[in-house]
């Protein structure tokens, strides 16, 4: 049944807000999620006899896709609870990098775990194409009442999770405190008052700043070669995300979702691929020219994203980067140099432009797919009993935010506080990606809990204010590409398989066009190869989805 988002200002997908405690001065009010004491852990027997007639001890080999800078999964108190809770024991093979590839030649090979774990680890293309890999959980609800519970409270997690059939492969995960937009885009406000430099106000006066960041020690510390003027996070080859300079889209007018994906958007209900529009042509040429004149960090192009983040925050209180985008400051330049930056609204590309200004729009508190069952586990019951332990309330606080002693305090059954760093130096977000698998792992938050939350998601929400009015122009009726669309297998796979050959090209574009140029007597051609590659069919299928979920 075609449902519509609901508007910017109302809640995003799930239970109504409840009561929460807050981490600092700022008003910081978040959704909770209610507390079932039926779905307790100590009441998760019922697939005790399962499909497999399993007794219980079981060893599962799980594959987890996690952060660079996660601890081990052996070193988290959590897996050993949740191990008993379950009866099983774990052998874990830990990804934390190129990812991708090892999936296409694990998908290939036919050869899956009895788990896999992580944020869209698996995707809704792949399941498109190893679709019989994969467990169809929807005839297993009985063995999993914690997943079932959340269908029934959470508003649209049940829709996310099937396919349009009406199975259900992959299981996503509710976490309700995260602010509509991931993305904040941060200057620094002391370089600025070192040059005497006012904030810019199009993309000509961002142009001037960072080149006298560049050229004028803007750090101050005698070394006028050691300023980045602009830095973005590492562009992979599946797509573009958080971070990244997708961002300048908005500057445009065009409105983007979850920091854009494949390409994908929806304006004024007309489905479009920014990869091929004239806009994405402004923003990469905007992008050339602050790289040619040596604005941009040499290494974008390659650097992982722990460099990423290590650069920016320069050393000790000597900042190096000047104009970027992260999650908050002191997640982006460190505790020390957060003071250094403001948060900032996306700028007209030119002055007294038509186009108003947007922003991304993200659906990040509900997220796909983040655990899946392997169609050739010998062990089903087994694996159905630890799926639905990490949908248990105590099991999902600490898998967001660590183990309970260190990273929280469990105050009673219905009470938490999220400690702060317990090292003395890292920022919240940091630790808590240190210290468990967080926004990765699969879980949920209920409505009834009292949270006391970490201070970085204040933080986020009060450096949210400047992109409130970009955010409240994106009308989410009709200018926001919805995460609910569920296609046919041989749509998905249509587009899974034009996607391939559409994102080889531009993700090798991209790195071109940016670091060498050529965008101006090359775009006619590479716009007619994305046509070639079948971007106008893929547009149509998406059409064709969002028509149906929004007529």
């Amino acid at each position: 049944m075609a449902r519509s988002i609901r508007p910017a200002w109302a809640p995003t997908p799930g239970p109504r807000p409840a009561r929460r405690a807050l981490t600092s001065t700022v008003a910081f009010a978040a959704a909770s999620t209610l507390l079932l004491a039926s779905c307790s852990s100590g009441g998760d027997d019922a697939s005790d006899d399962g499909a497999d007639g399993s007794g219980g001890g079981e060893e599962l080999n799980i594959l987890v896709v996690k952060h660079p800078l996660t601890k081990k999964m052996s070193e988290m108190a959590w897996v050993a609870e949740i191990e008993e809770a379950a009866d099983v024991s774990i052998k874990w093979e830990e990804v934390t990098a190129d990812w991708d590839q090892k999936k296409s030649t694990m998908l290939a090979a036919g050869d899956t775990p009895d788990l896999i774990i992580g944020a869209n680890a698996i995707t809704d293309s792949d399941l498109a194409t190893f679709r019989t890999l994969f467990e169809d959980l929807s005839d297993d609800m009985d063995a999993l009442p914690n997943v079932q519970a959340m269908f029934d409270e959470v508003d649209g997690a049940e829709a996310m999770a099937s396919q349009a059939d009406g199975t259900v492969y992959a299981l996503p995960s509710w976490k309700e405190f995260w602010p509509q937009a991931i993305t904040r885009q941060y200057i620094n406000q002391q370089w600025l008052d070192n040059l005497g430099l006012a904030m810019p106000t199009n993309w000509d006066e961002l142009f001037d700043v960072l080149v006298a960041f560049k050229e004028q020690d803007a750090n101050g510390n005698g070394d006028p070669n050691d300023e980045i003027p602009f830095d973005w996070s590492p562009v992979g080859t599946t797509g573009y995300g958080y971070f990244q300079p997708t961002a300048l889209l908005g500057s445009l007018g065009l409105p983007i979702t979850g920091g854009g994906g494949t390409g994908y958007f929806v304006e004024d209900g007309e489905v479009g691929n920014f990869l091929a529009d004239e806009r994405w042509k402004e923003v990469l040429t905007f992008l050339n020219r602050a790289y040619a004149a040596g604005l941009v960090n040499q290494n974008v192009i390659t650097q992982d994203y722990s460099a990423y983040q290590s650069v920016a925050r320069g050393s000790g209180d000597t900042a190096s980067v000047g104009f970027s985008w992260g999650w908050t400051a002191s997640d982006r330049f460190g505790a020390q140099l957060a003071p250094q930056y403001t948060s900032m609204a996306p700028v007209p590309a030119e002055a007294g432009q038509d186009a108003p200004l947007t922003w991304s729009y993200d659906f990040e508190n509900l997220t796909a797919n983040h655990i899946v069952v392997s169609a050739q586990t010998k062990a089903k019951a087994a694996a159905l009993r630890l799926v639905n332990a990490f949908y248990d309330q105590d099991t999902s606080v600490q898998v967001l935010f660590g183990d309970f002693g260190t990273n929280v305090t469990k105050v009673d059954d219905n009470t938490y506080e999220v400690l702060p760093p317990a090292d003395g130096e890292s920022d919240p977000s940091t630790w808590k990606w240190t210290s468990t698998l967080a926004d990765a792992g699969p879980l949920w938050i209920r409505e009834g809990i009292d949270l006391t939350l970490p201070t970085d998601l204040a933080e986020a929400v009060e450096q949210s204010i400047p992109l409130e009015e970009a955010v409240a122009n994106v009308d989410p009726e009709t200018d926001v590409l919805p995460p609910f669309l569920k296609m046919s297998t041989e749509d998905l796979s249509t587009i899974s398989l034009n996607n391939s050959t559409i994102l080889n090209l531009t993700q090798t574009k991209f790195a071109e066009f940016v670091t060498a140029g050529g965008i101006e007597d090359g775009w006619d051609d590479y716009v007619a190869q994305l046509e070639s590659a079948g971007l106008p069919q893929n547009v149509e299928l998406y059409q064709k989805y969002y028509d149906e979920f929004s007529g």
